[in-house]
């Protein structure tokens, strides 16, 4: 087996794949990159059992000889991104090392069976769609921070996707917040579609997707395909059913505040230096007399008040929450503005975008609740 491939190429190819190589796992060939060599193209593939990715090469090779091997991917890969040269051969020895030459120089690096390595599971389709990449990217954007660590929650750590008629829907949550996204679609679905996707998994796909393209998933029994451009992203489903969370979302408020997004941003940062020490416990107070007042209790640092301008519309309240949630939430908003409302210091805090002045209509929308801490 013998090639010579375009460094570019091979250098963009492996910042594809290597968002499903294991880093850390008891299964070394896990922590290898398949490279299939084939008459007219070359398939790079990487696979960590939860997740895989294909990428195809078709252009900027020359084959020589077809064939497989596998190659340790951090070496490989750091290796490759150090050189400068424009072209790079790459040749499997009979001693089943990888001999990679170029004008500057070259190594050897020792390879691993072809054989060894996990085959990924055929789909047996049972539905197929499409979706545009700008939407998968702000759906993911929107939802995935609300979702849980797979470490501490692995019931938790995923993301519910849903789409009918003309609407896509996206959802995450923790148990101490809940985020969902919905978006207007361009074409009517036919039919209806539910399933729940592995955080990582969507993380791992929003930073690979490129920009205003369209994405075809195929969705089987226990497994989903996301096929772009040149690249195949494989995902294992979870078992499980998304809670029915619709109700939690508050429909009533006894106190409502607009406030400056990007104030109550570097407001809360500042909080944040000291609301660390406890476990990032804030009181808001809203007051119709005195505004808004953001405050710590007591740490050992000392405690810290900040005094906001907004406007209040019906009761003053005070409410407790955690500040870092709190923040995480204003991130993911674009809007200049935003509004919180609540019933009352033990109902969920919703929160919410306020469209600009001006600005063109968007066909989004998001909506975010935090549970509110005792006081």
């Amino acid at each position: 087996m013998k090639f010579t491939i375009d460094t570019r190429t091979l250098k963009n190819a492996l910042e594809v794949v290597n968002h499903a190589v294991s880093s850390i796992s008891t299964t070394p060939i896990l922590e290898n990159i398949l490279i299939k060599v084939n008459y007219n193209h070359i398939v790079l593939t990487s696979n960590n059992l939860d997740m895989a990715i294909e990428h195809i090469i078709h252009d900027n090779i020359t084959i020589a000889n077809e064939g497989s091997f596998c190659i340790p991917s951090k070496i490989f890969t750091n290796y490759i991104s150090l050189l400068e040269d424009d072209s790079i051969s790459i040749e499997l020895l009979n001693d089943n090392s990888i001999e990679i030459k170029t004008e500057s120089g070259n190594i050897k690096i020792k390879g691993n069976d072809a054989n060894d390595f996990p085959v990924i599971p055929s789909i047996k389709e049972t539905s197929s769609f499409s979706l545009h990449s700008n939407i998968i990217k702000k759906s993911i954007e929107k939802t995935l921070f609300s979702s849980a660590e797979w470490n501490i929650r692995p019931t938790l750590a995923w993301i519910f996707i849903a789409l009918e008629w003309n609407e896509a829907r996206f959802a995450s949550t923790d148990s101490f917040r809940l985020s969902e996204y919905k978006v207007t679609l361009d074409n009517n679905f036919e039919g209806t579609f539910s399933q729940i996707i592995p955080n990582k998994t969507a993380f791992e796909l929003k930073s690979i997707l490129p920009e205003k393209i369209d994405v075809k998933v195929v969705v089987g029994e226990n497994q989903i395909m996301f096929l772009f451009e040149n690249t195949k992203l494989y995902s294992r489903l979870l078992n499980g059913k998304f809670p029915e969370y619709g109700w939690f979302f508050p429909t009533s408020h006894s106190t409502k505040s607009v406030l400056n997004r990007i104030d109550l941003i570097q407001s809360l940062k500042k909080i944040n230096l000291l609301s660390k020490e406890n476990n990032y416990s804030i009181k808001v107070s809203f007051s119709n007399e005195n505004g808004i007042l953001i405050e710590t209790s007591e740490t050992q640092i000392w405690e810290w008040k900040i005094t906001l301008v907004g406007s209040i519309e019906w009761d003053d309240n005070i409410i407790g929450l955690n500040s870092e949630y709190f923040l995480e939430s204003l991130g993911v908003i674009d809007t200049t503005h935003i509004a919180i409302r609540f019933e009352s210091p033990l109902s969920p805090i919703l929160i919410t975008p306020v469209n600009d002045e001006g600005s063109k209509k968007d066909n989004a929308t998001f909506k975010h609740i935090i549970m509110p801490l005792k006081i």
